[in-house]
């Protein structure tokens, strides 16, 4: 492909995501933000949320959670705790762990446990938004 840049998603499961893209559309600290080829040099922050993915003229979206994002001319390289493509999200797992999540934030919990609780509900709401946004509508 002419005019790609490479992507690559890593989680502390492994690599999530590994190609040659059209462009990458990304929640960062400040905002949504879209890559392309040749982007200024740039590192910021990932907030949990969608990257939406362009290859060959199709979108692709992934749910992501926190993490780093490094931008070069060639290339997206993306560090974080959670990367889920859309069609593989299980949405009565992942709202069964946002019930359990705000259910926990409810007790007297130490603030230690609150930031870590408070970051497995921004996930759980990610991946929800993701599913929904996406979720394919049935046939008439």
């Amino acid at each position: 492909m002419a005019n790609t840049i490479k992507l690559e998603i890593v989680t502390p499961q492994g690599t999530a995501y590994s190609e040659d893209v059209e462009i990458v559309t990304l929640p960062g600290v400040e905002g949504q933000m879209g890559v392309l080829p040749h982007h200024v040099r740039l590192m910021t922050q990932l907030v949990p949320g969608e990257i939406i993915v362009r290859k060959n003229g199709q979108d692709h979206f992934l749910a992501a959670g926190e993490g780093l994002i490094d931008v070069t001319s060639d290339r997206v390289a993306i560090v974080t705790d959670m990367a889920i493509a859309a069609e593989t999200i299980d949405e009565a797992r992942v709202e069964e762990a946002r019930q359990r999540a705000a259910a926990r934030l409810r007790e007297k919990i130490s603030s230690e446990e609150v930031a870590t609780v408070n970051a497995s509900l921004a996930r759980s709401l990610a991946q929800l938004r993701v599913k929904h946004r996406h979720r394919k509508s049935p046939e008439p």
